[in-house]
């Protein structure tokens, strides 16, 4: 399958990922992931969208090279953002978030959500956090780098950004 064929499909409830020519259908959020989502972007938006740095956007599908990805939070740098003829935020992005953060939801396993941060990275994104609300812990991807852990049970822990 092509990824215009993927992109004639109809949407699916949750939403599906197309990676390296396979459909991957997300997992069903649960109220704490949702939760957790919903503050994050607030947090982040609070803290850079003003200041017209980034806008943080949820279960936003992107374009990334032959793929189609909906992370759970995609930012933006403000200068990378789409922008329609009337100066607003694109409906469409075919490009790939600066940095993705995907939550994961119980039952869900790290091998695909790796997968999915890995083929952002490849295609331009400079930063992929997985969060475990489980273990409280933090797994931050960056091309070339190795993964850097953070357990948010530590005194100031700080996360970057």
């Amino acid at each position: 399958m092509t990824l215009d064929e993927f992109l004639a499909l109809p949407e699916t409830k949750p939403a599906s990922d197309f990676i390296n020519g396979r459909i991957i259908q997300k997992t069903m959020p649960s109220g704490k992931h949702s939760c957790l989502q919903n503050e994050l972007a607030n947090v982040i938006n609070d803290t850079v969208e003003s200041a017209k740095i980034a806008c943080a956007l949820m279960e936003l599908q992107c374009i990334c090279g032959n793929n189609a990805i909906v992370p759970d939070i995609s930012v933006f740098l403000w200068d990378h953002l789409p922008i329609d003829d009337n100066g607003e935020i694109a409906d469409e992005f075919s490009i790939s978030p600066d940095w993705i953060i995907e939550i994961l939801s119980p039952g869900q396993r790290y091998p695909k959500v790796i997968k999915k941060i890995q083929c952002c990275l490849q295609h331009g994104t400079g930063m992929g956090w997985l969060i475990d609300p489980s273990d409280r812990a933090v797994l931050i991807h960056r091309p070339q780098k190795e993964i850097q852990v953070i357990l948010l049970d530590e005194p100031k822990t700080t996360l970057p950004m």
